[in-house]
């Protein structure tokens, strides 16, 4: 079983950054795809970003784009997110979730079963 750890959640004001971290043991990390997706409070999942296994391609939704920065360190088994000027409509709870491949292929986030627990991210002033 796919073992995805998040942390870095909290409370921040509209404008302020987070990093997000999501520890994944248990399989070979360097080989696949990760994501990040959201689900905010009364809403479907939504595909916030992903990055290619070898870590020079990422992918990001509409509404995040220019403000969040996905990377990973193959060496940690880490992956990041880095949100800068986050805003209330960022508030979600924020999951880690594993590719089925190298690539990163759709924004679809049903594509991306294999997710962790999730940590919370609420903005608010």
């Amino acid at each position: 079983q796919v073992q995805l750890v998040e942390s870095g959640g909290g409370a921040v004001q509209p404008g302020g950054s987070l990093r997000l971290s999501c520890v994944a043991p248990g399989f070979i990390f360097s080989q696949y795809c990760m994501t990040w997706v959201r689900q905010a409070p009364g809403k479907g999942l939504e595909f916030v970003a992903g990055i290619n296994s070898g870590g020079w391609r990422s992918m990001y939704g509409g509404s995040v784009k220019g403000r969040f920065t996905i990377s990973r360190d193959n060496f940690k088994n880490v992956v990041y997110l880095q949100m800068d000027n986050l805003m209330p409509d960022d508030t979600a709870v924020y999951y880690c979730a594993k590719g089925l491949g190298s690539t990163c292929l759709t924004e679809d986030p049903s594509d991306y079963g294999d997710r962790g627990q999730g940590t919370q991210v609420t903005v608010s002033s």
